[in-house]
């Protein structure tokens, strides 16, 4: 059985509780950047999350990658948990309003 205390796991959960928080910040960036897109003038303030959500994406991940493979697909499995979560809750919210 894996310890627990090994670096190998440690370093597995770390970065994918990293790329669970960026998750967390991309899909909540997107609601803001949408909430953005159907407002009234808005103007530039739209593009400009929509620029910087994706561009603090890429460096995050980025990090993960100059970090090695281990690193990088944590982060990736983090933030594809964070994804599946926040597409779920996308559509039950959609469903309860017609």
């Amino acid at each position: 059985m894996t310890d627990l205390t090994d670096p190998a796991v440690m370093r597995i959960l770390l970065y994918g509780t990293l790329g669970a928080l960026a998750g967390i910040a991309f899909f909540s960036a997107l609601d803001w950047n949408v909430l953005f897109y159907v407002a009234e003038g808005a103007g530039w303030k739209a593009p400009l999350v929509h620029v910087t959500r994706l561009l603090v994406a890429a460096a995050i991940f980025t990090f993960g990658a100059r970090q090695g493979a281990l690193p990088l697909l944590s982060m990736l499995a983090g933030f594809q948990m964070t994804r599946i979560v926040a597409v779920s809750r996308h559509r039950s919210a959609a469903g309860k309003n017609p």
